[in-house]
């Protein structure tokens, strides 16, 4: 380094400090000082290792990561788009669970009501309320005959006599009719006087076709003379005689609830039960219905046609927004397991040892998880919706209150979730599950171990189906709450006792992880000033934030 400039002396009139004359060439020095320092700040981060500035890159990254979303937006002002879709979600979905919910009590109570009203008509001396697990029962050869020819007569002057709106099942030009079938063993003798009995178990079928047409022009004295081999009966070998006959039926309360009206087929079997032989024949009636589109209607005025757009509309919307949050969540899940496979690999090559199970687990959000299942069965039943239209005591209280609260909201949702399930699928088959406020108190029930048996005894067996999903239900349910959920509530209690209390004695543990995090330096993850706007109350910053781990 050459020697310093010479400096000569200022120009009249300038003067330094207290009137002193001021060398010219102070400035230039000063400027020249400023840069050489400059430069050797830059020639040291120039020297930096290219590993310590990736490892500080992956100490920010990992730690933005781990923020909850309100300690985000107090570093970057980033506002959760995800965290508002998810909550405007559930706000949709749970309106459109009503709604359809509200439209199948609709149909659930026109089915029920439909049956109570065939029981009344077809079933002589119904007294209202069914004996046992079968509606009713009688004791002579003349009360059998007597109900059987009934409910004939009453199929036959059924426009006539009913209050619904009821008509004959009718297959293009064909009326399908009522069919009656008798079941008896193939032959026998039997003397009980005697003790003797002669027969033979093989089961014969024989059946007879009434059209309405033939019905009407016939009484049913003269139907027993036609039929007379037919309604002979022999009781010692009857087993079982089955009246089976189809109604339509169009149920028009849902233009109230401003829907378009759906029609029905209901399949109707009265069967005379007499297998035990015991001198009592058990009546079933049984009613099966079935909605139809109806093929030609028309409703004047445009508010139940507009009323069914707005729905089709807002289920549209809600599947756009479930796809959304999808895309979202899967984005998450994605840059989670790059991120995991950064740390893994600098941590391999760094310290020459492999991540902990535990860790790697900390990247994969079970929650991303469970919303991304959401989503697609919410998209597929919405889909299907559309188609059918056109939910130390003082610190161990402490440590598990949070605990408890976030195990109750997940054990909640999981409650809701059930009972939906159980309202829509499962009313119109057992009358605990009709409304949504009578489920939720009979999952309770079960919850605490009432009326178990009388529950399952009571689902009706004519769907193989939905027999298997009811127990599939009940039982995932009555094992998931009383056995899991239940035992884990108390357990969460107990742990944390015992967690802290061991804590206390021997300190609180650090996984790799954390201690990894630690060493980051308090950094700022705003990219340009912004003004402050009022977000969330709970994401302003507060003073005492600073020196927390900002994990989850």
């Amino acid at each position: 380094m050459g020697p310093a400039p010479r400096c000569q002396r200022a120009a009249p009139g300038s003067s330094g400090r207290g009137g002193a004359p001021r060398p010219a060439c102070a400035m230039d020095l000063s400027v020249g000082y400023l840069a050489r320092g400059r430069t050797l700040v830059t020639r040291r981060m120039m020297a930096q290792p290219d590993s310590d500035l990736e490892e500080d890159a992956l100490k920010k990254d990992l730690k933005f990561y781990f923020m909850n979303p309100c300690e985000k937006y107090r570093a970057r002002r980033q506002i959760p788009w995800k965290l508002g879709l998810q909550i405007l979600k559930i706000v949709m979905v749970t309106t459109q669970l009503i709604l359809f919910g509200l439209s199948n009590q609709l149909v659930v109570s026109f089915k029920e009501e439909n049956t109570i009203a065939f029981k009344h008509l077809f079933l002589k001396g119904y007294s209202g309320v069914d004996e046992d697990d079968y509606s009713c029962s009688v004791y002579t050869q003349q009360d059998v005959y007597d109900s059987i020819f009934f409910a004939i007569n009453q199929y036959r002057q059924l426009k006539t006599i009913s209050l619904g709106t009821l008509g004959y099942e009718q297959d293009e030009d064909d009326v399908s009719g009522l069919q009656i079938c008798k079941q008896q063993y193939k032959k026998g003798t039997m003397l009980p006087s005697n003790d003797s009995l002669n027969i033979d178990i093989a089961i014969e079928t024989d059946c007879i076709h009434l059209e309405p047409q033939m019905l009407a022009t016939t009484r049913s004295g003269d139907l027993k003379m036609i039929n007379s081999s037919f309604f002979n009966f022999e009781f010692y070998r009857l087993i079982q005689v089955e009246i089976s006959f189809q109604l339509k039926g169009i149920d028009l309360q849902t233009i109230h609830a401003r829907e378009l009206p759906d029609c029905y087929a209901f399949q109707n079997t009265i069967t005379f039960n007499n297998r035990a032989h015991s001198g009592k024949v058990k009546i079933y009636f049984d009613s099966d219905a079935d909605i139809q589109e109806c093929k030609d209607w028309h409703i004047s005025g445009s508010i139940v046609q507009k009323n069914t757009q707005y729905i089709l509309v807002f289920d549209g919307f809600v599947i756009v927004s479930c796809f959304a949050s999808l895309i979202l969540c899967t984005r998450s899940i994605v840059l989670a397991l790059k991120l995991q496979k950064r740390f893994v690999n600098f941590f391999l090559e760094k310290y020459k040892r492999h991540v902990c199970h535990a860790d790697r687990l900390e990247f994969i959000n079970g929650w991303y998880v469970l919303v991304i299942i959401s989503d697609v069965m919410t998209i597929i039943g919405s889909i299907m919706k559309m188609e059918i239209k056109a939910k130390v005591l003082i610190l161990t209280m402490q440590a598990s209150l949070p605990k408890v609260l976030r195990f109750c909201c997940c054990a909640g949702m999981i409650y809701l979730g059930y009972t939906f399930c159980g309202w829509i699928v499962l009313g119109p088959y057992h009358e605990k599950f009709e409304d949504l406020n009578t489920v939720a108190e009979c999952l309770f029930s079960l919850v605490n171990g009432d009326d178990m048996f009388a529950t399952f005894a009571q689902i009706q067996q004519k769907s193989t189906l939905v027999w298997l999903f009811s127990r599939l239900y009940l039982y995932s349910f009555i094992s998931l709450f009383i056995y899991m959920i239940l035992s884990l509530f108390i357990a969460l209690i107990t742990d944390s006792y015992d967690t802290i209390k061991k804590y206390q004695q021997n300190g609180f543990p650090v996984t790799d992880l954390h201690e990894f995090l630690k060493e980051c330096s308090s950094t700022d993850y705003s990219k340009e000033p912004q003004a402050s706007m009022p977000f969330i109350c709970c994401c302003r910053r507060r003073g005492s934030d600073d020196n927390l781990i900002l994990i989850n």
